[in-house]
């Protein structure tokens, strides 16, 4: 499936700087990072030091030329004919820049200088030097697509599509318009109508897509509601780590979109994308197949698992922690503000989930007001799992080794992690070791663990403010063996038909 890299601002042509490449002297098939086995990478996968090189041809058909990367994990200084361009600091975020004045009629040289040393000043996710868990092989350099396009002179920098249920306000550069849409018809997972119109700036055309769709937390009979459209929704959702195992932390959209139909086919209707910001095929191809998106932040800061994990498993809470650095802190509230910027205009996105059981919190309540300021028109799960302060739009749990009776309160309660229920497959396992809850034997016995957990603890909750739960986990990962697949994606650990009944009950019980 070949597809343009920014699917939300398409234009006639662009030019992809994917394939061979020279990486510390050796032969890397960019974009996979040298861990990945795709990659064809066989020099040292530990290195920090990282020097890519590229020849590449480029024929002059506008005025200006721009050098887009996806991702590059976690500092890279980019050269081109000798020529410093610029330095991107921060490994999960696409940026870019103006090579006009370097690039050259014919053959060019591009050079990206990476240091990678897993610094938790960076955001870094599951990345660790000593895989095993829940942490996972770690990756470096580049890890998503590179790639040219020629614009003209004046052209179209950057577009934000704000929707509601009659059309959408377009900021174009500064500029206001407004599209309204004759007979709208609203996007939701089980149709998600997607438009197109193309946008002109002088002599330049983009494409853009939309969708008419509102999220929001409306009282319903005296019970606050997520509701999509104006109507309650129920979140039945899925963790979604997103590590494959030929590529590792980059997959084709093929392999996007086969989880995307796999999970949908299962009847759930969304997944929450964990401490790790995707490809944007990834969310386009969540847009296109109605599949709703809570994005998690990455995580910097360094990770203590008695204070953050055991302490708060066993019920024992702590207090919101001030005593990080403040150029660290600085730094996740910026990754943070051009991740929500970034992903501003995909309707599948409906939610944000700030820090994931107190990895690297610090004063969650200033951090989602700031957040909020940047886009009001999502919710905000601003500690999920524990160490909950004032500010949320969701009481968030994990509860993982029991079931438990749920009581709403105020706010809608999200089960945002539970279940995780282990089951080995022969032949489709990355590792010999075992990480995940409650060992199932086959795919009868995974799937009536599974059952029986909704029926017990999810769906009596629902009728009193349950608005959603999120179970662990789309696939295996490494040693976690707790997928709805295999880690190769090979094997559907679960009976799908079964799964779409107890699917199609959830739903019943929604107001």
């Amino acid at each position: 499936m070949k597809m343009y890299p920014r699917p939300q601002m398409k234009r006639d042509s662009f030019q992809s700087l994917d394939g061979e490449w020279m990486l510390n002297q050796n032969i890397i098939n960019v974009p996979y990072p040298p861990q990945a086995p795709a990659s064809g990478f066989a020099g040292d996968k530990n290195a920090t030091h990282l020097s890519y090189s590229k020849f590449f041809d480029f024929d002059k058909e506008n005025d200006r030329c721009i050098l887009h990367f996806g991702a590059v994990d976690q500092v890279a200084s980019v050269s081109l004919n000798g020529i410093q361009i610029g330095i991107h600091e921060g490994g999960y975020l696409p940026f870019e820049f103006d090579v006009t004045d370097a690039v050259l009629e014919g053959v060019n040289e591009l050079i990206v200088e990476c240091e990678d040393s897993l610094d938790t000043y960076y955001p870094y996710g599951k990345q660790t030097k000593k895989p095993g868990g829940m942490w996972y092989t770690p990756f470096s350099g580049i890890w998503k697509s590179v790639w040219l396009e020629q614009v003209p002179e004046e052209y179209i920098h950057d577009i934000k599509i704000t929707p509601d249920l009659k059309g959408v306000t377009l900021d174009v550069d500064g500029e206001i318009m407004r599209i309204d849409v004759e007979h709208p018809v609203l996007w939701t997972p089980e149709n998600p109508h997607i438009y197109t119109r193309t946008i002109e700036k002088g002599k330049d055309r983009v494409e853009i897509y939309f969708a008419l769709r509102t999220i929001e937390i409306k009282e319903i009979d005296g019970i606050n509601r997520v509701c999509l459209n104006g109507k309650p929704i129920f979140l039945h959702g899925l963790l979604d780590q997103g590590y494959y195992v030929p590529g590792l932390c980059t997959a084709t959209p093929e392999e996007y979109e086969k989880d995307i139909l796999t999970m949908k086919s299962l009847g759930f209707n969304m997944l929450r994308k964990h401490i790790k910001v995707e490809d944007e095929c990834f969310y386009y191809l969540c847009d296109k197949h109605g599949m709703l998106v809570m994005q998690d932040m990455v995580n910097n800061g360094k990770y203590k698992f008695i204070k953050d994990t055991f302490l708060a498993t066993l019920g024992l809470s702590a207090s919101d922690r001030t005593g990080f650095d403040e150029k660290r802190k600085e730094f996740w509230i910026q990754h943070s503000k051009e991740t929500i910027e970034h992903l501003y205009n995909h309707p599948s996105i409906i939610a944000y989930t700030l820090f994931n059981e107190g990895w690297g919190q610090f004063e969650s309540d200033a951090a989602y007001t700031m957040l909020k300021s940047v886009d009001k028109t999502r919710l905000y799960d601003s500690t999920s799992g524990w160490f909950a302060q004032s500010k949320s739009d969701f009481d968030s749990l994990h509860i993982y080794f029991r079931t438990v009776e749920l009581f709403p309160k105020e706010r809608p309660l999200l089960l945002s992690e539970f279940g995780g229920y282990s089951y080995p497959v022969d032949g489709h396992r990355s590792t010999k070791k075992t990480y995940g809850y409650g060992a199932c034997r086959s795919k009868e016995e995974l799937t009536q663990k599974i059952v029986d957990a909704y029926e017990r603890m999810i769906i009596p909750a629902i009728e009193k403010g349950l608005c959603g739960s999120i179970y662990t986990q789309v696939s295996d990962v490494e040693d976690e063996i707790n997928g709805m697949m295999t880690y190769d994606r090979e094997v559907l650990k679960v009976d799908a038909e079964k799964m779409q009944e107890l699917s199609e009950k959830i739903y019943s019980c929604c107001p």
